[in-house]
């Protein structure tokens, strides 16, 4: 069974400069990118700033204004033992969410001469590979991070 479910939420104050279908065509494609087994299913949602600085300030202890959270759904990567961890009933791989400030992307972009698509393809790519274990921490990781997202946006525009 080959399924990719992506559930894709935008405020509803927010009007963001792409469709839901083009937030969705981006999702999947980093799936491809990086070959994540199916099924599986995510939720991107598109936000206003203060609603992804409270759950920054909750789940980060950070009272501050961000552009991008993921919340990954615990996987084996996570484990400190060599138990596997307990797969879904369903047999879906639940990756978990990509929350994005709109607002922030917006600064963002302008602050860095560039489009907001090109920005929220961007925070995307960030996002969701935080939610496939990569991260930023040390020089190292925060490199390899990097460089698979610059890999990821020339596959974007290429297609």
């Amino acid at each position: 069974m080959n399924k990719i479910e992506i559930n894709i939420t935008v405020n509803r104050n927010i009007k963001p400069a792409v469709s839901k279908n083009w937030l969705e065509n981006v999702t999947r494609q980093v799936l491809e990118a990086e070959c994540v087994e199916q099924p599986v299913e995510m939720g991107l949602v598109i936000t206003d700033g203060k609603t992804v600085q409270k759950l920054n300030r909750i789940y980060r202890s950070r009272d501050e204004a961000t552009d991008v959270l993921s919340f990954q759904v615990a996987s084996n990567a996570d484990q400190k033992s060599d138990e596997p961890f307990v797969n879904a009933p369903d047999g879906v791989r639940h990756l978990g969410e990509v929350i994005i400030s709109y607002p922030q992307a917006l600064k963002q972009a302008q602050q860095q001469g560039q489009s907001v698509v090109r920005e929220l393809a961007l925070l995307i790519v960030h996002g969701m590979l935080h939610l496939l274990n990569y991260d930023h921490e040390l020089p190292a990781e925060a490199r390899g991070m990097r460089r698979r997202e610059s890999e990821i946006l020339r596959l974007l525009k290429s297609k």
